[in-house]
């Protein structure tokens, strides 16, 4: 009774017709994820790629080969030894950007496109680097990419493979490599230190000599100004002196332009004599007297004369007539006499 109640269920037209229903829709219709292809073949030959979206298939005929991302994608490059050119072995690692542009070509161009490129970086990396000398790998890591990459995408064209971009994350030299580029390095900071020292004491000693020069050249100038003030100062000085002689000369001349002034001129003239004279006395023990006992008085006569000749007036008679003698006495201006008023 089960038995034939199974075995009429199974060979139920709607049973059969549901099983070709679920395999229609199960193998016909394909969703494709965005920024994703699929490679279809039709009895084993290339028919077509599907884009994102909906997408249909004749069952059992056409089937999906191969399903390529079109994003892009990061490759580790596995680090490998190389040899630069001046003969030092390093050993590199980066990482490989690339995207899939031709799915018919990445999939029928090459057996596995993802190793082919990686072992592509690897030897054109060697290649690169045999080109360079170990400096330039520290300093021109941009051009060293950039020349990687453009190698890589010339060769990967048939491919239908576009490499981005190429990073190389270490180099790293021998260890007796390390040891003598830090002492490179130590030995180029200090020189920059001492340069750096020598600039700064030679820099002190021209500011010290510029000083010590602005030091003179302002002594100088204070000390010429110093003389020129000095100068004028005693120019001033010797001008009012002059004029205050000047003006005592004149004074004195018309002083000594009265007949009083002329007995005292020669009262002044007498008594200089007589002062010379005992000046003379004391510093001698040996005394010459002249033969004329009115030496002074003779003095006397010839200082009125050359006064009344430079002065262009005739001499009073009165006042050189009789001039007075060794053995006269002296007698004031003032005091009644013969030498007074």
């Amino acid at each position: 009774m089960y038995i034939e109640d199974i075995l009429a269920f199974f060979f139920s037209p709607t049973i059969w017709l549901f099983i070709l229903v679920f395999v229609v829709l199960r193998y016909s219709i394909k969703f494709v994820p965005h920024n994703r292809t699929y490679i279809i073949e039709r009895f084993g030959k290339f028919k077509g790629v599907q884009e994102a979206g909906l997408n249909f298939l004749i069952p059992f005929i056409d089937s999906v080969s191969a399903d390529r991302s079109l994003k892009e994608q990061a490759v580790d490059v596995p680090s490998q030894s190389a040899i630069t050119k001046d003969n030092i072995s390093l050993t590199v690692d980066g990482v490989l950007y690339f995207r899939v542009l031709d799915p018919y070509k990445a999939t029928y161009g090459v057996d596995d496109y993802v190793f082919a490129v990686t072992q592509l970086a690897q030897t054109t990396m060697r290649s690169e680097l045999g080109k360079m000398e170990l400096d330039k790998t520290f300093e021109e890591r941009d051009l060293l990419n950039t020349n990687i990459v453009a190698a890589i995408n010339q060769a990967s064209s048939a491919w239908g493979v576009q490499v981005l971009r190429y990073e190389i994350k270490d180099i790293v030299p021998p260890q007796s490599v390390m040891q003598a580029m830090e002492a490179q390095m130590k030995a180029e900071r200090v020189k920059r230190a001492q340069i750096l020292e020598s600039e700064g004491d030679r820099q002190s000693a021209i500011n010290r000599a510029e000083g010590e020069k602005a030091s003179v050249v302002l002594a100088a100038e204070a000390e010429k100004d110093e003389q020129v003030l000095r100068a004028e100062g005693e120019a001033k000085a010797l001008v009012a002196v002059a004029d205050a002689q000047a003006k005592a000369l004149v004074m004195v001349g018309e002083a000594a332009d009265t007949p009083a002034g002329q007995k005292a001129v020669q009262l002044e003239l007498a008594t200089k004599a007589i002062h010379a004279k005992e000046m003379i006395a004391k510093e001698s023990s040996l005394i010459l007297l002249p033969d004329g006992a009115s030496d002074a008085a003779s003095v006397v006569a010839q200082a009125m004369a050359i006064i009344q000749k430079i002065s262009n007036s005739p001499p009073d008679p009165a006042s050189v007539s009789k001039p007075p003698s060794a053995t006269e006495s002296y007698v004031p201006p003032d005091a009644p006499g013969p030498w007074g008023k």
